[in-house]
């Protein structure tokens, strides 16, 4: 029953991280790349490492794609934002 259970969480592992290299949009690919995080932590969980899980949970979770989003709105509005009288470029 383990093995079934350890499989069925590596093929879901593989599944979200093909998800995430194939979603093309920035900001869709951090919420993929949250989801990809869960699907890690159940995976650590299966292979009986709780603390590497509730670490991936925090940080591949919840911190990595906070990060990319704040980075991706602020990389949208410095592109967005008019220039200043003074400013030549």
């Amino acid at each position: 029953m383990s093995e079934v259970l350890i499989i069925a969480a590596l093929l879901l592992t593989a599944f979200m991280a093909t998800a995430v290299v194939l979603t093309r949009d920035p900001a869709r690919q951090a919420i993929v790349l949250s989801g990809y995080g869960i699907v890690l932590a159940v995976l650590f969980v299966v292979l009986q490492a709780p603390d590497v899980a509730m670490s991936q949970t925090g940080v591949g979770t919840v911190v990595v794609p906070l990060i990319v989003m704040l980075a991706i709105h602020a990389i949208r509005r410095h592109h967005t934002r008019e220039p200043d009288e003074g400013d030549e470029s």
